[in-house]
């Protein structure tokens, strides 16, 4: 939901950045290769060593933290997470290669941070439906062979999918003689989810990392951001943003999973207690972070935030557009998963 991929063509930028990467890895899986050796216990309770996207404060780190804690309980003796950390162990772009290459085992945060190696979690963004609705409709089993191919992992769970994606602005923004808005020249932090959107918006998309959007606001950087209504008082945005467009767009793309050759060598037990805190945590997180970006949103409006409403076929218009934009993407990826992933994950 942060990560803003960058396609520098020159080689030798390319062959720098893998080697980074590669630095990066290597440190990481030393540094936790050590702590797990030192924490682990002499039973026959096997461990997965799990990073997060975001700092432990973020309401985001928190849902994930009280899966854990209920998988911990359920698989006393069988199976344990232990989190290793955030972006301070492992930076959240070198997150799903950590996965990939068996650095650690489990991951938790946006499916967007790999959208390249990925596209297909654009379903995710553009879903209309709920986790539960897409497991029975085998939406879930879709994306899991999808990950399991292109990933090197097993997708266990879609989390907190209960909120919405708004535009957030420091300044009122123009309205079109339509009911619309019009974004014109207006610098917004952005990511690979949001560009297209804010392209049509005539906005200017602006790379920034999550930690540093703060200071982006107070220097003028930024004059916005897409982001859900959870975690903007996390990271004390709200103190610069006054101005939030309605309706919302998107769905959470938060999602746990496991590295591949991990899964497969877990008893079944174990599998069988991770597969049903995720199902549960799914449903639980969906419905608490709905609840908790109806709560934030009492408390920034009661702040002094004001919201823009696009009414009518106006609002209809943006939302529209915002989906499709998500849609074009993953069609223009030329994912042979498309036609069954949009059935699957888009109820107009």
């Amino acid at each position: 939901m942060d990560l803003e991929h960058e396609h520098a063509t020159p080689a030798r930028g390319r062959r720098g950045r893998i080697e980074t990467a590669r630095r990066v890895l290597a440190a990481a899986a030393a540094v936790l290769l050590a702590a797990g050796l030192a924490a682990r216990p002499a039973t026959a309770e096997e461990t997965l060593r799990a990073v997060t996207a975001f700092a432990k404060p973020v309401a985001f780190t928190q849902s994930f933290l009280r899966f854990v804690d209920k998988v911990n309980t359920a698989g006393k003796g069988v199976v344990k997470i232990t989190v290793m950390g955030g972006p301070e162990v492992i930076p959240p772009a070198q997150q799903a290669e950590s996965i990939r290459r068996g650095v650690v085992d489990m991951q938790y945060g946006p499916g967007t941070y790999y959208l390249s190696d990925v596209p297909e979690v654009d379903a995710f963004v553009g879903s209309t439906v709920t986790p539960e609705e897409a497991r029975r409709s085998g939406g879930l089993k879709i994306m899991q062979d999808v990950y399991r191919k292109k990933l090197g992992a097993h997708l266990l769970g879609h989390f907190d999918a209960g909120i919405n994606f708004y535009i957030f602005t420091i300044k009122e923004p123009r309205r079109t003689p339509d009911g619309g808005v019009d974004l014109s020249g207006m610098r917004l932090r952005s990511q690979p989810i949001y560009r297209e959107l804010f392209t049509a918006l005539n906005a200017l998309s602006v790379s920034i990392p999550a930690p540093d959007v703060y200071t982006g606001l107070e220097r003028g950087i930024v004059e916005g951001v897409g982001w859900p209504l959870v975690g903007v008082t996390d990271l004390s945005w709200d103190r610069y943003l006054k101005y939030r467009i309605e309706p919302g767009f998107f769905q959470g793309d938060l999602v746990a999973i496991v590295n591949q050759k991990k899964w497969d060598s877990l008893s079944p037990q174990a599998r069988e207690i991770l597969e049903k805190a995720a199902t549960e945590h799914e449903a639980e997180s969906r419905t608490a972070m709905a609840e908790l970006g109806a709560a934030t949103d009492r408390k920034i409006q009661a702040a002094g935030l004001k919201v823009v409403t696009l009414e009518g076929t106006a609002g209809e218009a943006f939302r529209r557009q915002a989906f499709e934009t998500a849609w074009s993407r993953l069609k223009a990826s030329n994912s042979p998963d498309y036609d069954a992933l949009r059935k699957a994950y888009y109820a107009k």
